[in-house]
């Protein structure tokens, strides 16, 4: 291609609302152009990088034997009522209505339409397992749509989604997914990896996240770097720090602590260390009769919550912060100075792994203004339920023994599931086994961010003059600049030769004939980030020699003409093995 066919829209500035780099490149670049709040048009060099990881995904998820098809953007509400997301999906879900008053949404996802499919075409146990897949728009209506495609509101997806007679071919499909997706990730050039995770609204037995790896990456990875334990840190374990509970060696006594109401005030002004406290949290959830049922959560003072965790205590689902009333009627005192001695049978108190080997340990008093030191487990209160509540940090030990945790940040780019048979017992969706018995299909569910990898692909690689794309992505592998193309006819020969050679080759190549200058013309290619460059000059060509040079080489090479199109083409090629 030539760059005139072509439609270059680079830009010196980013837009003022841009805030991440991945956000200021795309538009710098011409990839993007905002429409709307979290909606952007993709001009062609960005549809072109789209088009590239669609096909890597279509050959993989084709090879892995799932079969592409395509479901409709608007979706009927009743399907969403079958499974009651209608009713339990946020302002997220896009609701709207035809000229009849019926009720429809903007799909965010397809696991009640392509359920919808199964019932009415798959009967027998013959027919299983399949596995379904589609590369379609998808819409969120996010409250604050942010960070360019990294968080917008229409995107592209692709989601699959596979159908099998038992947990067993579930698990089956489910690991084939999960290693096309291996395969997928590892093509693109992208550091990457795939942590357990939350199941989130989607439900099921489990899943686990597949994340870019990136410092400006909204999510925190926890990971072994001595293993393959990795977690986002919702769904990271997190193990006692203590070993085993310490005796009592000190008497209970309360002590008054005027205006000291968080941990970290509490042991500065006792002179005692942070890991000594413990911080109680009330939540309530409320009752279809009578008052609200109340929790009382105790986490080490320098530990954090972790709310997804706390929302799995049983009976803990639909929680929320106890109110004001709520406290004074639980504890007698003003949140600040809440512990769990002495509570009412009607408060269910809930220890961390932590909390319940802790002695000697410091709380609130239930009293205002004052707080008790020389706590212990039995002497002075019964023993909680115990579960994991806090968010794993840096050294903790790791969950398979092998060493302590760390934590680095990534950007989610893929999700797979283990639905099991949340949606199809649900919406009837059953199929006749061997014993003409009706059963449930066994489900699974896959999602690729198709768009957010573009965004993932440069917060990853980027730098000062722009993009560095992995060479599966860039909008183009190759970029002729030719020197004074439109006046030196020994330059424009040689540069068309070069392009009909490496286009005859297989190479997506590009040949920059606007006529700019040098300057200009290398800036908007480094912007673009295109792996390669060729620049041809009457200089160099009065020694029979051009110049080749890869996008993050700290120097260009002089090549002979013979050579050069052997040269990109090796290049290239050895860029592609790196990633197979």
């Amino acid at each position: 291609m030539k760059a005139s066919q072509s439609f270059l829209a680079t830009l010196k500035e980013a837009p003022a609302d841009a805030e991440v780099v991945s956000h200021k490149l795309m538009v710098r670049a011409g990839l993007i152009r905002k429409l709307s709040a979290g909606i952007y048009n993709y001009l062609p060099l960005g549809l072109k990088s789209i088009r590239k990881v669609e096909n890597i995904i279509r050959e993989e998820m084709n090879r892995a034997g799932a079969i592409e098809l395509l479901m409709p953007m608007i979706q009927p509400a009743e399907l969403w009522q079958e499974t009651g997301r209608w009713e339990k999906m946020g302002p997220e879900l896009l609701r709207i209505k035809d000229r009849h008053e019926r009720d429809f949404l903007i799909q965010p996802t397809s696991e009640e339409v392509v359920t919808d499919l199964a019932r009415n075409e798959i009967k027998s146990y013959k027919q299983l397992p399949v596995n379904f897949y589609q590369i379609q728009t998808k819409f969120r209506d996010e409250r604050r749509p942010r960070f360019g495609i990294m968080r917008g509101r229409e995107f592209s997806m692709k989601d699959a989604y596979s159908f099998d007679r038992d947990v067993e071919g579930m698990k089956q499909s489910y690991q084939m997914m999960f290693d096309a997706y291996t395969r997928i990730f590892k093509r693109m050039g992208l550091k990457f990896r795939a942590v357990t995770a939350d199941n989130g609204a989607i439900g099921g037995s489990g899943s686990q996240e597949f994340h870019v790896i990136a410092d400006t990456g909204e999510d925190a990875i926890v990971y072994c770097p001595n293993s393959e334990y990795a977690a986002n840190l919702e769904a990271a374990e997190s193990a006692s720090v203590l070993v085993e509970r310490g005796d009592a060696t000190e008497a209970m006594q309360k002590i008054a602590t005027p205006n000291q109401t968080s941990c970290a005030d509490v042991a500065q002004f006792l002179n005692v260390s942070l890991e000594k406290t413990v911080k109680s949290l009330l939540f309530a959830v409320d009752q279809a009769e009578g008052p609200a049922k109340l929790f009382m959560l105790l986490i080490r003072g320098d530990h954090e919550l972790n709310e997804i965790k706390a929302s799995k205590i049983p009976g803990m689902a639909e929680s929320r912060f106890a109110t004001e009333a709520e406290i004074v009627r639980a504890c007698n005192a003003p949140a600040g100075y809440l512990g769990p001695v002495g509570l009412s049978a009607e408060v269910t108190v809930v220890a961390d792994h932590t909390v319940a080997n802790m002695a000697d340990f410091v709380c609130g008093a239930n009293e205002a203004g004052h707080h008790l030191t020389g706590v212990n487990w039995v002497r002075d209160l019964a023993e909680p339920l115990v579960m994991d509540l806090r968010n794993a940090m840096v050294g903790d030990p790791s969950p398979d023994g092998k060493g302590s945790l760390d934590i680095c940040r990534g950007i989610e780019v893929g999700h797979v599931f283990q639905l099991g048979t949340r949606y199809s017992e649900a919406m009837g969706c059953t199929y006749l086994d061997q014993q003409g018995k009706s059963q449930p299909m066994v489900m699974g569910c896959y999602g690729i961010g198709v768009t957010r990898l573009l965004g993932a692909a440069i917060e990853q690689g980027n730098d000062e003059r722009g993009i560095v794309w992995p060479i599966s992505m860039a909008p183009f592998e190759v970029v002729i600049c030719p020197m004074n193309y439109d006046k030196s006819d020994g330059v424009k020969t040689t540069a068309d030769q070069l392009h009909e050679q490496l286009m005859a080759a297989g190479i997506d190549v590009v040949l920059d004939d606007r006529g700019e200058r040098p300057g200009a013309m290398f800036a908007d290619w480094e912007l673009i980030g295109v792996p390669f460059r060729v620049v041809v000059g009457d200089r160099g060509l009065a020694d029979g020699l051009v110049e080749f040079k890869g996008r993050t080489d700290a120097e260009s090479q002089n090549i002979p003409l013979a050579q050069i199109k052997d040269k990109v083409i090796a290049e290239v090629q050895k860029a592609k093995e790196l990633m197979a």
